[in-house]
């Protein structure tokens, strides 16, 4: 009879042992699937942000007069254009290098046919596709190579991408050797006046990354 209860007392610990194995297994899985949730989901809001802000870009220098403060002469999607700088860096922060330029090469189609719907003549289109292949490698490839903390990552590389874009454009798509919206002489003011404004986005982009940083590493410490 002791033998027996003894036997039944082992039986009963050992289902309830099984059970609370099973439970926390199930609990850690689920956890696990609402974290990959989240991460896909956080993956393609960036995405989908870099996406809009290209097609952004493109109807707000459409629709809006080139701004002109003081000497400099800026389109008005060049604010737009130095945040797409910022998204990119986020993109490939979150899928990596490869998946990256699947995701350019998206933006540059996207890029080139709203242009072309919003009434941009083809050589603007060409020269369009032409500098925003260029920059966004150039961009892509500097964040790759430096081994920098993210926010200097995204401000040096966005500086250099901008810069790129800001001269590649100007000289072959609006000066005289382009479509010639502009004469010689605007150039150059064309060209620093977009650089600014690209690189003042640039500097806020890797402010606002540094102290999302800080507050992340301040939650994790606290927890």
């Amino acid at each position: 009879m002791k033998t027996w209860c003894r036997y039944g007392e082992g039986t009963g610990n050992k289902k309830r042992l099984d059970s609370g194995a099973h439970s926390y297994h199930d609990i850690v899985l689920n956890r696990e699937k609402r974290q990959l949730k989240r991460k896909v989901r956080w993956y393609v809001l960036i995405i989908v942000l870099y996406l809009l802000a290209i097609i952004i870009a493109n109807v707000a220098t459409a629709a809006i007069s080139p701004l002109h403060l003081g000497v400099f002469i800026v389109p008005a999607g060049t604010v737009i254009i130095g945040i797409t700088f910022i998204l990119r860096d986020l993109v490939q922060r979150r899928i990596g290098r490869g998946r990256t330029y699947a995701v350019i090469a998206a933006a540059l189609f996207l890029s080139a046919a709203s242009s072309y719907l919003l009434g941009d003549t083809l050589w603007i289109v060409l020269a369009s596709a032409i500098t925003f292949a260029l920059s966004e490698t150039t961009d892509t490839e500097i964040y790759t190579r430096l081994k920098l903390p993210l926010h200097w990552r995204v401000l040096n590389s966005g500086l250099i991408g901008g810069t790129l874009d800001s001269v590649v454009f100007v000289v072959i798509g609006l000066s005289p050797l382009g479509a010639g919206f502009l004469p010689w002489e605007a150039v150059p003011m064309a060209i620093i006046g977009q650089i600014l404004v690209k690189a003042l986005m640039q500097g806020c982009g890797a402010v606002v990354v540094k102290l999302a940083l800080l507050q992340r590493e301040s939650g994790q410490y606290h927890k």
